[in-house]
């Protein structure tokens, strides 16, 4: 069955952009298209879609804050936010929310289709060249003093992977992986998960930078 997905964007060009990329590729089907927030929360209690790709602006509103509002109105599907750019609270919002995708507009026409695949299959995707400076901005940290096995660890949080999909990869229980990942959040002083795999994508770029 192909990935159900809605687009919310409030000009009719825009949506109609996104649905022939999305449409280009045979196990996506768009499903339906919304204009704002109302249209939205009727298409999602009507089509239940697997995937909601809202834009950053709608009408007047923050798109972050639409997508707060379709959650409290019981939106369970999963959210792909379109941005050019974003500010360090809007981040922390993002994740809050559990938003699980993060594009920017500039983005190829392959990003969101990768994206949108991403997260069909329950992973996250965020664009790291867009929320790295950002969010990662005043840590100085080094990993050297990680151990090979949390070092492993980080590497599957940045696949995001659960701990539960760890602990399978790595023939070990789930305490123990818990055990990893909060050693790791210790050494690299980081607050979560979330920012430990951007931490990782983040070195992974400015290693491939300096080669």
């Amino acid at each position: 069955m192909p990935i159900q997905v809605i687009v919310v964007d409030p000009y009719q060009l825009v949506r109609r952009g996104i649905t022939s990329i999305l449409e280009g590729e045979p196990d996506i089907e768009v499903c339906g298209e919304a204009a704002d927030c109302s249209e939205a929360l009727e298409l999602i209690k009507k089509l239940n879609p697997q995937i909601c790709i809202m834009n950053n602006r709608i009408n007047q509103q923050n798109g972050l804050d639409v997508i707060e509002k379709l959650k409290d109105e019981g939106a369970n599907c999963h959210f792909i936010y379109l941005t050019s750019s974003m500010k360090p609270s809007e981040i922390q919002q993002a994740i809050t929310l559990g938003v699980e995708g993060i594009i920017p507009k500039e983005a190829q026409p392959e990003e969101l289709l990768f994206a949108v695949g991403m997260v069909a299959r329950g992973r996250k995707y965020y664009d790291y060249e867009l929320l790295e400076a950002k969010l990662l901005e005043g840590f100085q940290k080094n990993d050297s003093h990680l151990t090979p096995k949390e070092t492993e660890v980080l590497q599957m949080l940045s696949e995001g992977l659960s701990n539960k999909e760890i602990a399978s990869r790595l023939f070990i229980t789930d305490y123990t992986v818990k055990k990893h990942v909060s050693q790791i959040l210790s050494k690299l002083d980081l607050p979560d998960r979330t920012k430990a795999a951007l931490y990782y994508h983040n070195k992974g770029l400015r290693e491939d930078i300096s080669v």
